[in-house]
């Protein structure tokens, strides 16, 4: 029998995300993004008390890098 060659399905990924929930996603350090976005090398929004990273504008931002 045949294998059949497995496709990755791409998951949506929301325009904001928590930080730490990002830190986790990228298997990155938390203290490493907090400095990251406290240095403003990540785009993120402030919502209230809660700090997200603005995953849309960051995607954008590397697309755009890319193409240089």
């Amino acid at each position: 029998m045949e294998q059949q060659p497995i496709t990755p399905v791409a998951t949506p990924v929301p325009p904001l995300m928590p930080w730490r929930e990002f830190a986790d996603w990228i298997r990155m350090e938390q203290s490493v993004v907090r400095g990251w976005i406290e240095n403003g090398y990540l785009p993120s929004e402030r919502i209230g008390k809660h700090r997200l990273v603005n995953i849309a504008l960051l995607s954008q931002q590397l697309l755009e890098k890319e193409s240089i």
